[in-house]
């Protein structure tokens, strides 16, 4: 029998569902005195919103503490303790940078955002159902932050899901996530439910184990990884692009909706192929409950090489030796920056795109795992060197091919649609090792490791 989750040492953002709309940030900080972080985080503490009380917290706002190894480090954990924990969170993105595919413009040398070797320790999120309430958490964390010359505030980033519910591209976000065993409620019909392990550390995973960490159970238990990437559209070359791929509107948004899997209003190609029905998206019923295996094994509705069908590839991959179970991630996106008018082809100048927090117990087997080997690679899938069609590198190949009457369609020389802008892996604790944290001596503080920059 599962292990029921420990909801009031779990912090919120890993189980529950943010709300639609909603405003955030992100504020990055580096630690050059571990008293002072420690204290910042004391001060924080009561604020930290649990699973618990994530459906009504106080203020109708959320925070969460999120720490990078070298953070841990100079907050006094011991470096063989830290050391302990999964390689890309030890090394850190940026240092994975060829395996992952950040190459080109992509390349951390490019990066605007801070990451754990240039400086990036320690990082509180943000978000609230409104404005208002976003800015007095922030302000709060400010306050928390006041007075202690030992913390500087590297980043400070405002996202958020906007009214239309829509990211920059135009695609609805935010429609599907495991259902985590030991969560409460049911899953919903087409839900996964997927072991606890796989998403905190302390609980039996797909492999049939208990996800640990190194160290006293305290520092890892109810804990988990994030990896965070700051990603920059170029929205007017997606918007040329599907111009110049079809003659009508029609035509170009079944193109947009071939090359995610689902239309850009989140009905899925899967259960209705032909034209978009916002009904079914409405319907939280309806929306998720198809699979592809039996009903679509060649991709004629959903493309094989389709963003959606690359990243949760559902039933398909059963009977291979890829167990897709092994590499789920729970997705929160948020977008940043300002719409680029609509009729606009070119970039107005100004930085969109979005930042995703992809949780995750184990960075390699998971996130790793799925950019390297389902983003950038087609070999699982029968699609040899093609890559996403949204977000994958362009290096390796560009074109993108789907099922279609009476003849395959096939496009060449597709642009870079996406840019890597920043990147980490953070270790979010439970309540309990944060407070753990606060109670540490010792800490570093030495000249951070200039690594993939």
């Amino acid at each position: 029998m599962a292990l029921p989750l420990d909801l009031e040492e779990i912090q919120g953002t890993v189980l529950r569902n943010r709300p639609m709309p909603y405003f955030g940030a992100y504020l990055l900080f580096r630690i050059d005195d571990a008293d002072a972080a420690r204290r910042g985080i004391a001060r924080l503490l009561p604020h930290v919103t649990s699973a618990r009380n994530w459906d009504a917290p106080a203020e109708q706002s959320w925070i969460n503490i999120v720490l990078t190894a070298e953070g841990l480090r100079r907050i006094g954990v011991p470096p063989e303790v830290v050391d302990g924990f999964p390689l890309p969170f030890v090394q850190g993105m940026a240092a994975r940078r060829v395996f992952l595919g950040d190459v080109g413009d992509s390349d951390p040398s490019n990066w605007d955002w801070p990451h754990g070797g240039n400086g990036f320790h320690l990082g509180l999120f943000l978000m609230a159902q409104n404005e208002d309430a976003r800015d007095a958490k922030l302000a709060i964390g400010h306050e928390a932050m006041r007075g202690l010359p030992g913390l500087r505030l590297l980043a400070h980033l405002n996202v958020g899901i906007p009214p239309t519910m829509r990211e920059h591209f135009g695609y609805v976000d935010g429609l599907s996530r495991p259902f985590i065993e030991g969560e409460g409620g049911e899953p919903l019909p087409g839900q996964d439910v997927t072991k606890a392990g796989e998403f905190v550390l302390g609980y039996e995973n797909e492999l049939g184990h208990i996800a640990t960490g190194p160290g006293p159970e305290i520092f890892w238990k109810n804990g988990t990884f994030i990896s965070i990437r700051k990603i920059r559209q170029n929205v007017g070359a997606f918007r040329r692009f599907l111009r110049d791929s079809a003659d009508t509107p029609d035509g170009q948004e079944l193109v947009a909706a071939k090359m995610m899997g689902r239309w850009r209003s989140g009905c899925p190609l899967a259960l209705s192929p032909d034209h978009d029905d916002p009904g079914i998206v409405a319907d939280p019923l309806r929306r998720n409950d198809f699979r592809y295996r039996e009903e679509d094994p060649d991709g004629r509705k959903t493309p094989v090489g389709s963003h959606i069908r690359r990243i949760n590839p559902r039933d398909a991959l059963d009977g291979t030796i890829s167990d897709a179970r092994t590499h789920r991630l729970l997705r929160r996106g948020s977008a940043y920056g300002p719409l680029l008018p609509e009729g606009l082809y070119e970039e107005d100048g100004e930085d969109r795109g979005i930042v995703l927090a992809l949780i995750n117990a184990d960075p390699a087997r998971q996130f790793e795992f799925v950019q390297s080997q389902w983003i950038n690679d087609g070999d699982f899938v029968g699609e040899g060197s093609r890559t996403d069609p949204i977000v994958g590198r362009r290096d390796l190949a560009d074109d993108y091919a789907y099922p279609a009457r009476p003849v395959r369609r096939r496009f060449k020389g597709l642009p870079d649609f996406t840019v890597v802008r920043g990147g980490e892996h953070v270790f979010l604790p439970s309540l309990s090792s944060l407070r753990w944290l606060t109670e540490l001596s010792g800490g570093i503080a030495a000249t951070p490791r200039l690594v993939g920059t």
